[in-house]
């Protein structure tokens, strides 16, 4: 499979990524040797590039899938590790750093990321992050550092700084998830963001190309379009079976059908706990009263009146509503 250069680095990476959120336990909570095999599976069949964070608790797949494979530095065919952090502080984004290479068991970080970076003044809050970041890239033990976020503001503005190497944005053709300032973005408005940054020589690479798998349904048009945009270097996708990585692989080696379709009849609506702000906006939008605010405030489907339509993933705020 063909490489692309991930903008002014020095990082080359397939044009599809595996995403290791999926096989955590906020999702298909894959038992661990089960999960580290499926991302060894897919770096045998070419993919290089893999993002995790430390909110998803993913690093022991990655180490077990890891452990018979030179993570040295020196050699040019090691997989590339993105991971990401929450934290605001230096010392807190200090430990993510730490915990990152002991948990992973490797000794540099290919490229780390403020994660999930909102509109002002989120960015200017987690300066001292900000500047951990370059501190360890000063230091060699991060090779590079950007940011992942859903706001086409952040993205524009990323374009700026000239310390981030790399951006993470959220895209998909319909819209999903996409936020600029306190309200909602258009793919087009996150499309230029996104050339703009590519223009000023970052790297970037896409994810929810499938809005959180609610577009899976129309996948050759949804990978397409995100494929297509002028700056995107390669697209993360999170997987669950062998035969999804062999699918995509197919994708990026062009031989898949236009008109190919998965069998999407036994996925379900979910949740995510970890992004769901209790804003009550999808269960006004569920037509069939499948959707339910928990005990925690945090909104919850019932799969057993749920009739998977999917009109509650557009309304969402936060991107929080899932299909797997």
């Amino acid at each position: 499979m063909k490489k692309n250069r991930l903008g002014n680095t020095d990082l080359y990476v397939s044009p599809v990524a595996f995403g290791v959120l999926t096989v955590g336990n906020t999702q298909l909570d894959l038992p661990v040797e089960e999960g580290a095999e499926l991302i060894k599976y897919a770096i045998e069949k070419g993919i290089n590039f893999f993002d995790t964070a430390q909110y998803y608790e993913t690093y022991p797949y990655l180490k077990e899938a890891l452990k018979d494979i030179d993570m040295s530095p020196n050699n040019p065919d090691r997989p590339i590790i993105c991971t990401k952090s929450l934290d605001y502080s230096y010392k807190e984004m200090e430990f993510a750093i730490e915990e990152a290479l002991r948990d992973m068991d490797i000794e540099v970080i290919d490229i780390f990321l403020l994660h999930e970076v909102r509109q002002d003044p989120d960015w200017d809050d987690k300066a001292a992050a900000w500047q951990c970041l370059q501190d360890y890239k000063a230091k060699g033990i991060i090779r590079y550092i950007g940011v992942s976020t859903h706001h086409v503001d952040v993205t524009e503005r990323m374009a700026e700084v000239p310390e981030c190497d790399v951006v993470f944005p959220l895209i998909n053709y319909a819209g999903l998830g996409i936020r600029k300032g306190a309200g909602h973005g258009t793919s087009e408005e996150m499309a230029a963001a996104i050339k703009k940054c590519a223009d000023a020589g970052k790297g970037v690479f896409a994810m929810k190309a499938f809005g959180g798998g609610n577009l899976t349904g129309t996948y050759m048009k949804s990978l397409n379009f995100v494929r297509d945009l002028p700056g995107i270097d390669s697209i993360m996708i999170g997987f669950g079976k062998k035969a999804e990585v062999d699918t995509i692989i197919a994708y990026a080696n062009g031989e898949l059908p236009d008109d190919f379709q998965p069998d999407v009849s036994k996925k379900k609506i979910h949740i995510d706990p970890g992004d769901c702000e209790g804003c009550g906006t999808c269960l006004e939008r569920c037509p069939n009263k499948a959707i339910f605010m928990n005990g925690k405030n945090i909104a919850e489907v019932n799969h057993d009146i749920c009739l998977t339509c999917g009109y509650c993933a557009p309304v969402c705020p936060v991107r929080a509503i899932i299909m797997w």
